[in-house]
């Protein structure tokens, strides 16, 4: 079924033919080696299940504990670094460095770990590299929670309003006289970790481990083979850096540009590695499941950075000392008083986009498209199916057509040899 109706007759070129080939090839594998463990899974005794189960259980716990241990070790950091950063000369600057080295040294290290757990779990395919890349979710996107977290219980003291360092301005204006500034600079020493780390991954790991084994003819060597380029874990990557952008832009309004030039040097070393340094994984993956995975991936990073955004507006209160708001109790206060600036027929046109008799409406038109939308998708999807449904029945008549021939041929030698063994 998939041969017959997963090839692309649209491909061109010896290139885009030996793609597609090994695409048809890998999705073939993933789901041989699924029923292979499936089959395997339906012949184990009970206590075999039983053993495979709590086996599987205790290497959850195992994994759970070295994210948790990321995430306090992350905490500690922070704290660490806020309260010694007054330090004086290198040592000032690795505290200050601190909680974004323990980061990238926490996303790089961690996951590594636990692909290694996730081999002995004995998965499937398909399940241990959503369990992998949850896990590496769970690490990345919570441990830029808790670094917020603890910038955050450093500037407003824990929430405690009426502490001596918070009770005058709400935050900690001695050690914090802009904290907007000390957030951002957070945000672009993670984004230039990364940036660093990738790079240096790429000359001091990938390079070497390509020449070694390219020369080396040891068994060492040829075991251990070339870096495998794993799709997932290089598009997380992409999807934690736009959540760093997301977090952070309120803080460093440049951040999007400086990520956008990071994504660009990124690309290319990602491509130079790939194409010299790198082979194709031997884990395979189903991208349909990869690709909505990811796409809710981006969903929890955009409303971690959405939680960011809102406490930030509506519930600190802005530097004194400098920044666009310090003159207002919050950031949220200059949308109104903005608003109240306008000009009457503004303000009523914007009153009446607000209100029900624009919104319920606009809503029925929404729904209407929407089904449209909903109904013409489902169209397609028969219209597809039948196309599929076609392309077996022609396969099968290929095939039927065959076993004719093959009949008739049959039929003709026949009297052929009758006449020759009467002869």
């Amino acid at each position: 079924m998939i041969v017959f109706t997963g090839w692309d007759f649209g491909c061109l070129g010896n290139q885009a033919t030996k793609l597609k080939q090994k695409n048809i090839y890998y999705r073939l594998q993933v789901d041989l080696e699924e029923e292979r463990i499936k089959k395997q899974a339906a012949s184990l005794t009970p206590w075999r299940k039983v053993a495979l189960y709590s086996l599987r259980i205790l290497l959850f716990v195992v994994a759970l504990g070295l994210i948790g241990a990321a995430f306090f070790g992350i905490f500690k950091a922070t704290d660490f670094s806020q309260k010694h950063m007054e330090q004086p000369g290198f040592l000032g600057l690795l505290i200050e460095f601190l909680p974004s080295i323990v980061i990238t040294a926490g996303n790089f290290l961690v996951p590594l770990l636990c692909d290694q757990i996730a081999l002995i779990e004995k998965y499937s395919p398909s399940v241990t590299v959503v369990m992998a890349l949850l896990r590496a979710v769970v690490l990345r996107l919570v441990s830029l929670g808790i670094l917020l977290f603890t910038l955050w219980s450093q500037i407003t003291c824990s929430g405690n309003a009426e502490a001596s360092a918070c009770q005058q301005c709400r935050y900690d204006h001695e050690k914090y006289p802009c904290w907007e500034t000390r957030v951002g600079q957070e945000m672009y020493k993670l984004m230039l970790f990364d940036l660093l780390v990738n790079i240096a991954l790429l000359v001091l790991v990938e390079f070497p481990r390509r020449i070694v084994v390219d020369n080396w003819s040891c068994k060492l060597s040829q075991l251990v083979g070339r870096q495998e380029f794993v799709v997932p874990s290089n598009v997380l990557g992409l999807v934690y850096g736009q959540t760093v952008v997301w977090a952070g832009a309120l803080f460093c309004p440049l951040l999007p540009l400086m990520n956008t030039i990071k994504f660009v040097i990124l690309f290319y070393c990602k491509k130079i590695t790939l194409f010299h340094n790198c082979r194709p994984a031997l884990k395979t993956f189903r991208s349909t499941t990869s690709t909505f995975f990811f796409l809710v991936v981006l969903l929890f990073g955009w409303t971690l950075a959405l939680v960011v955004m809102i406490y930030s507006l509506a519930v600190i209160k802005p530097s004194m000392a400098c920044g666009p708001f310090r003159f207002f109790p919050s950031m949220w206060k200059i949308v109104p008083n903005s608003f109240y600036s306008l000009s009457k027929v503004t303000q009523d046109f914007l009153f009446f986009v607000g209100s029900q008799a624009f919104s319920i409406p606009l809503f029925a038109l929404s729904c209407v498209i929407m089904c449209y939308f909903v109904a013409l998708a489902s169209i397609y999807g028969k219209s597809v199916e039948m196309l599929k449904a076609q392309l077996k029945l022609e396969g099968q008549d290929k095939q039927f057509l065959v076993k004719q021939i093959e009949r008739i041929k049959q039929q003709h030698l026949m009297p052929a040899l009758s006449a020759e063994v009467q002869d």
